[in-house]
Parts: structure tokens; C-alpha cells; sequence
């Protein structure tokens, strides 16, 4: 299933954060912050925020003489062993958790894998439920932020594929089920804003998704509210969004 060209996730972050890992690794005696300020060529402003960031995630660590070596997260997301991938889901778990007590909302991971939604991982709380799964989410792609922030990231054939196996059925009154307007707000939806669901998929339940390509499979970040709280959904979409960097490190490392 081919991904759209310029289908990639709003976390420019990643990609610097990326860069000071790589520079970090190299320099296993460890690297000053000027050190690395000149290899990456990052306005120090912006390379204080991502460290504090990376410090806090485990990635790096700063030893007596101020200078930065790799952290114990690096090291076992970076690693080939077994327990690499146990390393990662635990990791994810953590900050899928901390952007729930962030957000104020239950959050999740979703994948398209294999021409299905899959939500891979999850957040909630008493106070932050998830959503109820009245039906299936994976005949429910069209009604979901997730699913429709996913069918954003697939090419025009990917997404002819996926709605000749799954047809879409009316939930609520706001469930769009005419296939030529979904196309249509699919196609214009920007890729750095976040994708919505208000009431299609549940009558009481908000919903927004953020992407987050990692790898081939098209993937996003999504939270869902009450209705009560509907008037903090764009404001926590765009927290998500922001703080969402740490999620798709673990993706990518």
C-alpha cells in the first residue's frame, strides 16, 4: 500500500533530534553542547530544547564534566537483541502515558498495517477512558480520526483498495458515508493539521489524530474526549501534536 509522497508527520524536531543522537553515538567519551551545536549546525536555542528533551526521555545522558553520552533508552532501542522490541513497546507505553496526563485525554497509537487499522497501543485512565468499541474500528476507518488520518497518508489507489473492502455505513448523523465527499476532504485535509471527529463514529465522543509516519506503514497519534470537553479538542489536538516527538523517536530509532 503506497504512502503519498509528501505524506510526513509535523514533528521537524525529530529529524534534529535524530542528528544529535547520531553525533552523541559518535563521541563515546562524550560531546559538549558546543560540540554539538557545531557538528549540527542547530541555533542553540533550539539544541537546549531538544536535550532537555532527550535527557528527560533516557536518550542521553550528561556526565560529571557537563558533556553528553548516549542514555540507556539509545542504547536498548538501538540495540538487535530479543528484547529490543519489548524495549520499544515499554518505552512507547511510557510516553503514550505521559501525553495522556498531559493532554487531559485517552490516547493512542494506530497503524496501517496490512490494509487494516490496527491501534497498536493505548492510554487511558478512570479519568480519561477510552473510547468504546461499538463496532469494529476496522470497519469503522471512515468515522474514526484515526482511520481518516490514516487514509490521508495512502495514495488515491490505497485508498480505492481499502473502501472496496470496507463500505461505509452510517454510525451517527454526522457519519459521512457518500465516498466522493470523503475522497474529497481526504485529498484537501493539510498534512500538519490535525484530523477530526466530532460525533461520526460516537454520539458523546470527540476525537483528533496527528500523523506519524515511521518506516513504510503509515501511522498516527489520536486522543478522544467526552463530548462535555469538546471545547478543549483542538487545543489538546495541537498539544498532541506538539509534544508527540518522543513517540516517534521510539518509532524510528
Amino acid at each position: 500500500m503506497a504512502l503519498k509522497p509528501e505524506s510526513t508527520a509535523p514533528f521537524h524536531s525529530v529529524r534534529h533530534a535524530l542528528r544529535v543522537l547520531e553525533v552523541v553515538s559518535h563521541h563515546t567519551n562524550g560531546v559538549t553542547d558546543a560540540g554539538i551545536a557545531r557538528e549540527t549546525g542547530l541555533p542553540p536555542a533550539h539544541l537546549a530544547q531538544l536535550l532537555r528533551m532527550l535527557r528527560r526521555e533516557g536518550y542521553v545522558e550528561q556526565v560529571a564534566d557537563g558533556a553528553y553520552v548516549a542514555g540507556t533508552s539509545l542504547s536498548l532501542l538501538g540495540s538487535t537483541g530479543p528484547d529490543r522490541q519489548t524495549a520499544v513497546e515499554h518505552k512507547l507505553q511510557k510516553s503514550l502515558a505521559a501525553l495522556r496526563d498531559s493532554v487531559g485525554a485517552a490516547i493512542y497509537l494506530s497503524r496501517y498495517i496490512d490494509g487494516e487499522v490496527r491501534i497498536t497501543q493505548y492510554a487511558d485512565s478512570p479519568r480519561t477512558p477510552k473510547v468504546n468499541e461499538w463496532v469494529d474500528f476496522r470497519s469503522a476507518v471512515h468515522a474514526l480520526a484515526v482511520g481518516k488520518c490514516l487514509l490521508t497518508q495512502l495514495d488515491h489507489d490505497g485508498r480505492r483498495d481499502h473502501f472496496s473492502r470496507h463500505k461505509t455505513v452510517r454510525f451517527t448523523s454526522r457519519t459521512t458515508t457518500n465516498e466522493k465527499v470523503l475522497f474529497r476532504k481526504l485529498e484537501s485535509q493539510p498534512a500538519t493539521v490535525p484530523v477530526l471527529d466530532l460525533q461520526e463514529y460516537a454520539v458523546g465522543t470527540v476525537c483528533a489524530a496527528v500523523p506519524i509516519t515511521a518506516g513504510r506503514a503509515a501511522g498516527c497519534l489520536a486522543l478522544s474526549l467526552p463530548l462535555e470537553h469538546a471545547h478543549r479538542l483542538r487545543q489538546a489536538a495541537y498539544t498532541l501534536n506538539r509534544e508527540a516527538a518522543p513517540v516517534l523517536l521510539s518509532l524510528t530509532i
